[in-house]
């Protein structure tokens, strides 16, 4: 939802900023990779330490290179299906990073295990929200969109990571449960998305 209702703000910012990357002589894969690997280091070493707030920080501006690789393929025209993997991919692992590191500290730092198993949901519905449209596309079927996409995954998670960090109670777990429904409900979605397209070529 937000990537539809945000994209032609945030590329009024990223496209000059994209294309500025580009003079310099990086390549959006380039800042694919780099992005994806400060920000898996970021979120397993702020995370598990309990220092939400910092981590925060630092995951989020990481999170942004995500928006300008895509910004620099359309300024610099290397835009390519290779380039496409290589995002997904990293995205997966970011995504990954970021949960796993947040479950790690809700079980053993925290010993929340209420939280923890949020947490889980909430990384398991991240991956299978990706893996039901990577599989319906391979397939030759849509099953895009959703109520948590990637962008609602991220806002919801560090604004509540970021608020419990700076001491703001209840907020984090209820970011965490409300993510937990809306990535099942998303599921569901894609999956109702990608049945629907089936029927209609078949």
């Amino acid at each position: 939802m937000l990537n539809i209702f945000a994209r032609a703000s945030i590329s009024r910012w990223t496209h000059p900023l994209g294309a500025a990357l580009v003079r310099l002589g990086l390549t959006p894969n380039m800042v694919t990779i780099i992005g994806t690997v400060a920000g898996v280091a970021s979120a397993l070493w702020f995370f598990p330490r309990g220092e939400l707030f910092v981590g925060t920080v630092v995951v989020t501006v990481f999170l942004l290179f995500d928006v300008l690789d895509g910004a620099m393929a359309r300024a610099g025209g290397k835009s390519s299906t290779f380039g496409g993997v290589l995002d997904a991919s990293c995205d997966r692992i970011a995504d990954g990073a970021l949960f796993g590191s947040l479950v790690w500290w809700a079980l053993v730092v925290a010993e929340d295990r209420v939280l923890g198993f949020g947490l889980l949901i909430c990384l398991v519905g991240a991956q299978v929200t990706s893996y039901v449209k990577a599989r319906a596309e391979a397939n030759g079927l849509s099953a895009d969109g959703g109520l948590a996409e990637r962008a609602e995954r991220f806002v919801l998670v560090l604004v509540g990571t970021g608020l419990h960090g700076l001491g703001l109670p209840y907020v984090l777990d209820i970011a965490v449960w409300v993510l937990a429904v809306l990535s099942a409900l998303t599921i569901v979605q894609r999956l109702r998305a990608a049945d629907q397209a089936g029927a209609g070529s078949s």
